[in-house]
């Protein structure tokens, strides 16, 4: 039985229908929080997420929304706050690919992943701290008066040709993850990134569904396993409790050890 360190608050995860938002979700859910599981596409399986965490004792709901569209997020955070009352954390985890060399990306694919990844973290980051703001300190659910947990990359650290859209995404959210941390620190707002490594997901599933696939991947990772969302998912419930108070504005990597550059480990 997981402990209850988020027990009373409510949690919103952005992109919360699969892989690593879905593992999150359901991890802070069995910690206790209410869960909003935000979706665009595919509303059973954000259902189904939603049914997972109330047969374990939780409770949840589906909301869609579109993170790159103003209005929605708008929205969306207007219903959550309807249901559950307040936002006492978010999890800004929607993000997408849109691979291509960089002389053959077009302006679309460029924009694509920079509206969803960067431009989606903007929007709900700012609902969120609107509803911090306006909520007020609840002393008896946390010692913060919100959270903002960002999910980055190795590849806001590790340069990666033939994704500048994906990884320059990455790159702002570092410095919009610190930015919030140094303007709301006074306010006992915390922010921070997670920034995952290899993790078995459906958008990375070229990269460790064949035997092949997966033993080139692991010469890039010193502890040789692939990650896994519930990996995410636990680290995501530290940083929402009271457990990490004294943490904000950094960015924690979860990568098997990916970024000490394992190709180096025979001297380059």
């Amino acid at each position: 039985m997981a402990e209850k360190k988020l027990s009373g608050q409510t949690a919103l995860v952005t992109g919360a229908n699969s892989g690593i938002g879905e593992g999150v979700a359901i991890s802070l859910g069995e910690a206790g929080a209410n869960v909003v599981v935000n979706y665009v596409v595919n509303p059973d399986a954000a259902n189904a997420v939603v049914d997972r965490i109330k047969a374990a004792g939780g409770n949840a709901v589906a909301i869609q929304a579109d993170v790159s569209k103003e209005d929605q997020v708008i929205s969306m955070f207007q219903q959550a706050v309807q249901q559950f009352g307040t936002i006492d954390i978010l999890v800004n985890n929607a993000g997408l690919q849109r691979d291509a060399k960089f002389h053959e990306m077009t302006l679309a694919q460029w924009q694509l992943v920079i509206d969803i990844n960067l431009t989606g973290q903007f929007l709900c980051a700012r609902e969120a701290v609107r509803e911090f703001l306006r909520r007020g300190m609840v002393a008896d659910r946390s010692v913060a008066l919100g959270k903002i947990i960002c999910m980055s990359s190795v590849h806001e650290l590790i340069p990666w040709g033939g994704h500048a859209n994906y990884a320059t995404s990455k790159g702002g959210i570092k410095m919009l993850m610190q930015s919030l941390a140094q303007e709301y620190g006074g306010q006992k707002i915390r922010v921070n990134s997670i920034c995952p490594g290899a993790i078995k997901t459906p958008i990375n599933k070229s990269a460790w569904d064949t035997p092949e696939a997966y033993n080139s991947l692991m010469t890039l990772i010193p502890y040789n396993r692939i990650g896994v969302p519930e990996d995410i998912g636990k680290l995501a419930v530290f940083l929402a409790s009271d457990d990490s108070d004294y943490i904000t504005g950094a960015s924690i990597f979860i990568d098997g050890g990916m970024t000490v550059f394992e190709g180096f480990s025979t001297g380059g």
